[in-house]
C-alpha cells in the first residue's frame, strides 16, 4: 500500500467529509454524484492535490458525537383558496400572521412580464415566496415544451426570490403501464435538472387524480426520478384520501421531502367527489401525529398549510386562515408568526 503522509490524510478526510455533506443534504440517491464532484478518495491522488479543501482540523472532535439538529418548521399559506385574488391572498396571508405564501401559475398573466413588482409586493408584507404552484406535467404533451413551459416557470420564481417549484402530472384517462410512470419520472427529472441549473428545486405533488394518486404510485414516480433532481412536495391530505398513511410517508420519504403541504380531509357520503377538504382538526387526517412524525425525522423546512375552498362558504378564507393557524398553536404547539 501506498505510504500516506498526516498532511494528505486530513486533505483527505476534507474530501470525505465534503461528500458526506453532499450525501446528507441531497439525499443518498446522489451519493455517486457526490464522489465524481469531490474527486477520487485513492491516497496517492489525494496527495498529490493543490490545496485541502477544508482548513487543518482537530482530530479530537471525532472523539465528540455530532447531535443532530433538531425539528425547524416554518408556516406559510396557499393563496388557492382565494380563486385567483392574489393580492388578497398577499394582504390577508400576512394579516393572518404566515411568514410565507404559496402561489398558483394564475398569477403569470399579471406579473411574468415584471417579476420585480410581485417581489416587491411580497417584501411589502414581510411574505416569503415558498412556491409556484407550476401546473401539471403530461407524458403525453410535447416533451420539449413541457420542460420549457416549467424551467419558464422557475426563471420567474427566481426573479421574485422565491424557493421552490411545484409539479403535479396530468393522469392520462387510459389504463397505466409500468413505461408511463418510467417516463414520468424521466420528463420529471429533465425538468428538475433545469429548474436545478437556476437555483429552484423541484417539488412533486402527490394528488388525487394524477398519476401519483396512490402510494405505490407515488413510489413508483419517485423511483424513476433522479433524487438528485426531483424531491418530494408531500401533502398529507391527498396521500390519506389516496389510501396512504402520511406518517408512514413521512418517515419513508423523510431524505426526500423538499416541503410540505399540510391539510385535513373529510368523507362526504353520496357526494362527488366523495371527499372535501377542511380546515386542520376537522377531518381524518392525524395531523398532530404528522407533525410529530416530522419531529421525530428532524424536518427543517417549509409547512405550506392548504385548502383549497372554504368548506361551504360559511367563512373567508382569512377567517380560514385563522382558524388554521389557531390550531397549529394551541393543538399543535408550534408558532406560526416567527417574527
Amino acid at each position: 500500500m501506498t505510504p500516506i503522509s498526516r498532511r494528505a490524510f486530513l486533505r483527505q478526510l476534507g474530501v470525505t467529509a465534503a461528500v458526506s455533506s453532499s450525501w446528507r443534504l441531497a439525499g443518498a440517491g446522489s451519493l455517486e454524484a457526490g464522489f465524481l464532484e469531490a474527486g477520487t478518495l485513492d491516497p496517492a491522488i489525494s496527495a498529490t492535490s493543490a490545496a485541502p479543501l477544508y482548513p487543518p482540523m482537530d482530530l479530537s472532535y471525532f472523539d465528540t458525537p455530532i447531535t443532530p439538529a433538531p425539528s425547524d418548521i416554518r408556516f406559510a399559506y396557499a393563496a388557492i383558496t382565494w380563486g385567483g385574488h392574489n393580492l388578497e391572498a398577499i394582504a390577508d396571508i400576512a394579516a393572518a400572521g404566515y411568514p410565507g405564501i404559496q402561489l398558483r401559475s394564475n398569477i403569470l398573466p399579471d406579473y411574468a412580464q415584471r417579476p420585480s413588482a410581485l417581489k416587491d409586493e411580497l417584501a411589502r408584507h414581510h411574505l416569503t415566496l415558498v412556491a409556484l404552484s407550476s401546473g401539471n406535467v403530461s407524458i403525453d404533451g410535447e416533451e420539449a415544451q413541457e420542460i420549457a413551459t416549467h424551467v419558464s416557470h422557475a426563471q420567474f420564481v427566481r426573479d421574485c426570490g422565491g424557493l421552490y417549484l411545484q409539479c403535479i402530472d396530468t393522469r392520462p384517462k387510459r389504463p397505466l403501464a409500468s413505461e408511463n410512470y418510467q417516463r414520468l419520472g424521466r420528463l420529471l427529472t429533465e425538468i428538475g435538472k433545469r429548474t436545478a441549473d437556476l437555483g429552484i428545486p423541484l417539488g412533486y405533488h402527490n394528488h388525487m387524480n394524477s398519476m401519483g394518486e396512490r402510494p405505490e404510485e407515488v413510489d413508483r414516480i419517485l423511483e424513476a426520478a433522479d433524487p438528485r433532481y426531483v424531491k418530494l412536495e408531500l401533502d398529507i391530505a391527498h396521500y390519506q384520501q389516496g389510501g396512504g398513511d402520511p406518517l408512514h410517508a413521512i418517515t419513508r420519504y423523510a431524505d426526500r421531502l423538499l416541503f410540505m403541504h399540510i391539510k385535513d380531509v373529510e368523507n362526504r357520503v353520496g357526494s362527488t367527489p366523495p371527499y372535501r377538504f377542511v380546515e386542520l382538526g376537522r377531518g381524518r387526517v392525524d395531523v398532530k401525529g404528522a407533525f410529530a412524525a416530522l419531529q421525530e425525522v428532524k424536518f427543517r423546512g417549509w409547512a405550506v398549510v392548504e385548502l383549497d375552498a372554504v368548506p361551504d362558504n360559511a367563512r373567508t378564507p382569512k377567517e380560514s386562515a385563522l382558524i388554521n393557524r389557531k390550531y397549529l398553536e394551541d393543538v399543535i404547539g408550534l408558532r406560526v408568526d416567527r417574527t
